[in-house]
């Protein structure tokens, strides 16, 4: 039986204040990478500071919507999306 891996859609903070919003199936790794500047081009640009929240998906196709909506939210609303999703 194969295991199934969790994909994750997580927020970070960049040096300049901005939010990256992404998906992985490995936070750890994803996170070593772009602290190391090579995880995407936008958090090499601006500095990585670090994780700010992330929430566990059920498959790929999850992540990736939820990455999208999150996407469509201001930064505001992007902390009260994790806020929320993780009271539950």
């Amino acid at each position: 039986m194969v295991e199934k891996k969790s994909w994750y859609v997580y927020l970070l903070e960049c040096s300049d204040g901005s939010y990256y919003t992404g998906i992985t199936n490995n936070l750890d790794k994803r996170m070593k990478m772009h602290a190391s500047g090579k995880g995407s081009k936008y958090v090499r640009a601006r500095g990585f500071v670090g994780l700010i929240a992330s929430l566990s998906c059920k498959d790929k196709s999850e992540a990736m919507k939820t990455e999208y909506r999150i996407k469509q939210l201001n930064k505001k609303e992007k902390l009260e999306f994790f806020y929320n999703q993780n009271k539950n």
